[in-house]
């Protein structure tokens, strides 16, 4: 087992736990989550555990639960006790679900996003991806596959940088191993990398080429072109050199959590503060330097459309999430008020 500090440990989550003062407690990080239970990385080797029932309590009024990346403090033999802060958070809203969400990954230094060079491909798609990996905290890299289908590689990669502002952009070729060398300089001793992408992409073949033997299977993409899901959860994998990885299986939809809009469309905002007014919508104000890029060729009509339905879709998920949030914790209030009369009682 690879000590502590190849896993990510720092001064800082040493500082963090030792605030928990308690001898009993040993750290771990968590590698994988299979059906409630948790396969954890300690210094004494490999432990399987179950998240104490109080996470599962504090989640109902906003508390975390444990997911995969994620450094927590374990009670022994085996009840994960409490999580230390996150530097970092992939979070998703749960899809078919209104209000509540999914951390897809923990504490990650950067996120391959991944997109094929097929038909599959998407700008659109990218935009969002791009605007959750940078509210994450985690620096997004996009990886662009299937390079060797494609005869059109620098015009796509030419695209990718009008929506991808001050994000690195590489393609590369799972089947001929062109590119991947440029990927290694993100995949140092003690930093984690999320691969996050639809299905079929490539995800868990570009694992492969990483690790350099089989560690996740794949399948071929379906006849009618669309991906398989191969992968069919979370795991984070150490790799010969020393970086880590984080597989994800293929996500169906990616639907915000929270956050901003800032730095994934830089371009967008850098002209909203040449608008004459400044709560300017960017639909028919006069004066509106957003608009007049649009009219001028310099800003694309379709990137004004999405920007304008990710910024819908992040407010009607902002206020259910505090509509949900209100009534938990007014619940949870008049339950504790009922005990506390209770116990009043002579």
């Amino acid at each position: 087992m690879p000590a502590l500090d190849a896993l990510g440990w720092n001064a800082e989550l040493a500082s963090a736990f030792e605030q928990l003062q308690d001898d009993n407690l040993f750290p771990a990080r968590i590698a994988a989550q299979h059906r409630g239970e948790f396969a954890l990385l300690a210094e004494e080797g490999e432990v399987r555990a179950r998240a104490a029932g109080r996470l599962f309590y504090a989640h109902e009024v906003g508390g975390e639960l444990p997911a995969v990346g994620d450094w927590v403090a374990v009670t022994p033999p085996a009840t994960i006790a409490s999580i230390l802060p996150r530097r970092s958070a992939f979070i998703r809203k749960n899809a078919g679900q209104d209000s509540t969400e999914q951390v897809l990954a923990a504490n990650v230094d950067a996120a391959f996003l991944l997109a094929g060079l097929d038909d599959d491909f998407s700008l659109r798609r990218l935009e969002r991806y791009i605007t959750i990996a940078w509210e994450s905290g985690a620096q997004p890299i996009i990886v662009l596959t299937k390079a060797d289908l494609s005869l059109e590689v620098d015009e796509a990669v030419l695209a990718v940088k009008t929506v991808a502002i001050g994000v690195p952009v590489h393609p590369i070729s799972n089947v001929t191993g062109d590119g991947l060398s440029a990927l290694d300089s993100y995949l140092q001793p003690g930093h984690t990398i999320v691969l996050l992408g639809s299905s079929g992409v490539g995800k868990s073949t570009l694992l492969n080429r990483l690790a350099g033997e089989e560690v996740m299977a794949t399948r071929e993409v379906a006849a009618d072109g669309t991906g398989r899901h191969t992968t069919t959860h979370r795991e984070l994998i150490q790799l010969p050199g020393g970086g880590m990885v984080i597989d994800t299986p293929g996500l169906r939809e990616l639907q915000f959590w929270e956050g901003d809009l800032t730095a994934a469309f830089e371009d967008l905002e850098a002209l909203a503060l040449e608008c004459k007014f400044r709560n300017c919508a960017h639909v028919q104000e006069p004066g509106c330097a957003v608009l007049a890029a649009v009219d001028n060729g310099t800003l694309e009509l379709d990137r004004l459309r999405s920007w304008r339905k990710l910024q819908r879709e992040l407010e009607a998920i902002a206020a259910r999430t505090d509509t949900r949030l209100r009534i938990a914790r007014k619940k949870r209030w008049k339950q504790m008020a009922s005990v506390a009369r209770q116990k009043s009682r002579p």
